[in-house]
């Protein structure tokens, strides 16, 4: 349990990092969001295929597992990968209607309660009363974090919350398409090996978005301009963090990896306030001490506790 939960929580810092890479990428290279999220894929699939194909020639074989799908098993990877190339295009557009501020908070913090609804209706995951209360403190402390910079007060509350509509709904879709991954991909590592699961993700996720690089003007220039960061957030942030993530949520509960998960925006918020000179305010200092205090408590007692699967 406790190495699931560090697989997730070393894939999660990782995602914490893109945020920051983007803002440089659209600096830099004009990169648009949407080229970035493309990109990670393109990269990160074939290293993950090679390394999948790898495994299932040279590696010990799985008595439970198998190498490769099976064709039993493309529903879900079609699932899995429809899931991720919407999750890019619903976050990434978000972002470019209500801002990073309230895409993240819808998005992020929207995640984990999907994510628990479908582990109980889909894996029969129980909510056990320390997993609500970590789930609580997690999205909470999620929230406090986006809103922080902007305070409580009605001018940064109206900041926030003022550009529903189309935006946000495109955000809550992105928290759906996270929670629909993280389910489907735990039902499909029960027979399947993660790093097979991870390479069929991406794999479909980039031939699914790759038409929509139609509409984009000069992406060759802005590959061009930003290839390095390109190459990391489709290496490290995606193609490594991905595949750790999908092996440790095959150790734990799929809720307990999603609280897990909400490391990347506390990543992102640190690097902020580091690399870009933002300021988190108070409230942010809160959040950031309730994000840290579930993931503890979910840590020191998940062994236990932490919505153990039903059977």
């Amino acid at each position: 349990m406790l190495l699931g939960l560090l697989l997730v929580a070393i894939a999660a810092v990782s995602w914490g990092t893109t945020g920051a890479t983007m803002t440089l990428l659209s600096r830099d290279a004009a990169a648009s969001p949407l080229l970035v999220g493309w990109s990670r894929l393109a990269v990160a699939a074939p290293c993950l295929v090679l390394a999948a194909a790898c495994a299932a020639r040279f590696g010990a074989q799985d008595p439970v597992r198998r190498p490769w799908p099976s064709v039993a098993d493309l529903p879900l990877c079609a699932a899995l990968g429809l899931a991720m190339a919407t999750y890019q295009v619903c976050y990434f557009r978000a972002v470019t209607v209500v801002g990073v501020a309230a895409a993240a908070l819808l998005a992020i913090c929207s995640a984990p309660l999907f994510v628990a609804v479908l582990a109980a209706v889909f894996l029969g995951e129980r909510l056990t009363p320390l997993v609500r209360l970590s789930l609580g403190m997690a999205v909470a402390g999620t929230a406090l974090l986006v809103v922080g910079p902007r305070g409580l007060g009605p001018e940064g509350l109206d900041d926030v919350a003022g550009h529903f509509g189309l935006g946000a709904l495109l955000a809550l879709g992105a928290g759906v398409s996270y929670a629909v991954y993280a389910v489907a991909a735990k039902g499909l590592l029960a027979r399947v090996t993660p790093i097979a699961v991870a390479a069929i993700t991406f794999a479909l996720a980039a031939l699914l978005l790759a038409p929509a690089l139609l509409a984009e003007p000069a992406p060759a220039r802005a590959v061009a301009a930003g290839w390095p960061l390109l190459l990391y957030l489709g290496l490290g942030p995606t193609a490594v963090a991905y595949a750790l993530f999908t092996a440790g949520l095959g150790r734990v509960p799929a809720t307990a990896a999603s609280i897990v998960s909400l490391l990347e925006p506390l990543t992102a918020t640190v690097l902020g306030l580091l690399v870009f000179g933002e300021r988190l305010g108070g409230v942010g200092f809160v959040g950031a001490g309730l994000l840290l205090a579930a993931l503890t408590l979910l840590t020191a007692r998940g062994d236990r506790s932490a919505g153990r699967p039903r059977g």
